[in-house]
């Protein structure tokens, strides 16, 4: 398909003639010319008309009379007007009606048999730690199925993977500074490095690297403070005294300063970093620490395990994060092909970013493949966009823009990544999806968010599949459920690498 910007997915026949289709509600694909080859027809591509209009570049007072009684030549526009000074805009352009409530119900005849419950500690609050409870969500499933657990009263410590990831990204971070000592600090590569030092993000491959390396604990073992939930300070503070410590590598390894000793100032750094840390989140047990896990399960049997974290996650977690992968739609970039991203990471000398770009329909086959056989999935998606918060509901016919103004969006998701529009924002965990009863199709998805209870249908969510489409760009999942070619792929480690500040580097 054509988009306004360039080329994306399939190529066009230009033996075929534009078709003339009525305009949906909303429609981001709609391209009405295949090979658009003049000024009229790109134009067209955005429904523009130049008729009347000047070629004069500054703004005049005769355009300003000419554009204002068009306006209000039309009484719908008066009445938008008066509508929108008085209500939000989101509920003036929101779409009602049955079809609507249909398309948008929480029924679902695929849904796995156990999740752990949203209203269970399991909302970030004031922090970006999506991935991390995201990861615990699926996590946790495994250790409640095992030991026949209550939904409602099990759930991993996301302040222990934090904690560490935290340290770990500080780590990395002077490691980059160090090994990029001579680029110009005002390169876009170490502009983008400065900015997000130690964000609250991450990507599944940074999550693979924190746990193997520490394990995981319950939650009663290390969980939530103050500043866990609220973790704009902290952020403020450890962003901070980074870009001053990486001044100080920085001339250091200018000046010729010998690499040992370089590396023990940094290594002094992450001292105080640890610190800082801690004082604010608390001291968490380290990966061989020893404590005892306790619980009763559903018959009320109380029961009890001497363990540590790296034990807790290999003997009572069962679920090997490493054997996951990430497979991606990014349409800028060539199918069936393994990406990563250059720099970007949390451990030093830890697994890369690894993604496996395919279509739509194969990603979709593994996610159903997943759910069918009860197992949740860690998603990327770009949640601001066509989401309503109260109802949980993500839906790109939500809204209603042309009705309003006169003028809906047409941004492919390929354009909308080229030109900073779109990327990878939120993770979340689909656990279940309804599917057309005569074809096999997907309708909608249901999903656990990480936003509490109080959101949604009691914190679950509905993703339609046309949003899908659009502002889903990554699931995990594993060799059981895609083709050998996948795996093989995978596996080659024969990367191509995407710059520090691609889009597909978002941390969700």
């Amino acid at each position: 398909m054509w988009s306004l910007f360039g080329f994306g997915g399939s190529k066009p026949n230009p033996q075929k003639h534009p078709r003339k289709i009525a305009e949906p509600v909303f429609n981001e694909k709609e391209c009405f010319f295949e090979n658009p080859d003049n000024v009229a027809d790109i134009l067209a591509l955005s429904k523009l008309d130049i008729s009347g209009c000047n070629a004069v570049s500054e703004i005049s007072t005769e355009n300003l009379t000419q554009w204002e009684q068009k306006l209000k030549a039309d009484p719908k526009n008066r009445l938008v007007q008066n509508a929108l000074a008085h209500n939000d805009l989101t509920n003036v352009i929101a779409v009602s009606g049955s079809s609507q409530s249909l398309r948008n119900r929480y029924f679902f005849n695929l849904e796995i048999e156990t999740i752990g419950s949203p209203s269970y500690l399991n909302n970030q609050k004031s922090s970006g730690r999506c991935w991390i409870f995201a990861t615990c969500n699926v996590l946790r499933t495994h250790v409640i199925k095992t030991y026949n657990l209550d939904p409602a009263s099990f759930q991993l410590s996301q302040s222990y993977l934090f904690f560490y990831d935290k340290l770990e990204k500080a780590n990395y971070f002077l490691e980059n500074v160090i090994d990029t000592a001579d680029e110009d600090l005002e390169s876009r590569l170490l502009q983008a490095l400065f900015a997000g030092a130690v964000s609250d993000g991450g990507q599944w491959d940074m999550i693979v690297n924190v746990i193997e390396k520490y394990g995981v604990v319950p939650n009663e073992v290390f969980p939530d403070n103050a500043q866990a939930v609220n973790t704009g300070k902290l952020n403020y503070f450890l962003t901070n005294k980074l870009r001053e410590y990486a001044l100080v590598l920085r001339r250091l390894v200018n000046e010729g300063v010998p690499k040992a000793k370089v590396t023990a100032a940094k290594n002094a750094m992450n001292k105080e970093i640890y610190a800082i840390i801690a004082l604010n989140l608390g001291t968490p047990p380290k990966p061989e620490d020893s404590f005892t896990w306790e619980f009763s399960d559903k018959a009320g049997k109380h029961r009890f395990f001497e363990t540590s974290p790296v034990d807790f996650y290999r003997t009572h977690v069962k679920y090997n994060v490493s054997k996951r992968f990430s497979l991606i739609n990014d349409p800028r970039n060539k199918y069936n092909a393994l990406y990563t991203v250059d720099r970007l990471n949390n451990v030093h000398g830890g697994k890369p970013i690894e993604y496996v770009n395919l279509d739509l329909p194969a990603i979709k086959a593994a996610a159903i493949a997943m759910l069918r056989n009860n197992e949740p999935i860690f998603f990327g998606s770009d949640v601001g966009k066509f989401n309503d918060n109260a109802t949980g509901i993500l839906d790109t016919e939500a809204y209603d823009y042309n009705l309003t103004f006169n003028t809906s969006m047409r941004l492919l998701k390929l354009d909308r990544l080229k030109t900073g529009s779109s990327a990878m924002t939120h993770a979340m965990t689909i656990t279940a999806v309804h599917l057309d009863p005569a074809t096999g199709k997907p309708i909608r998805w249901k999903i656990e968010n990480s936003w509490g209870d109080a959101v949604g249908e009691k914190g679950y969510f509905v993703m339609t599949d046309s949003w899908f489409d659009e502002y889903v760009f990554q699931i995990v999942t594993t060799a059981k459920y895609v083709d050998k070619a996948v795996v093989d792929l995978w596996k080659s480690k024969k990367y191509n690498v995407l710059p520090f500040f691609d889009p597909m580097g978002a941390l969700a």
